[in-house]
């Protein structure tokens, strides 16, 4: 939980920042939303969050 709170606050900065430098406009950043809110919704939110998951524990180790 703590680390999908940590994902959101950091994609959701990274989305904030990228908006408002106008390097990304705002059909895109809405279109890249969407598309994250309906795979939440499918069979490949359960293989995304383990490899996500896989990647934070690979992580970890490494220090």
């Amino acid at each position: 939980m703590i680390v999908t709170l940590s994902a959101v606050a950091l994609f959701g900065l990274l989305t904030f920042v990228l908006i408002r430098s106008r390097y990304v406009g705002a059909g895109a950043a809405l279109a890249v939303f969407l598309f994250g809110f309906f795979t939440a919704d499918t069979g490949a939110s359960t293989t995304i969050r383990q490899a996500i998951q896989a990647v934070l524990d690979t992580a970890s180790n490494i220090t």
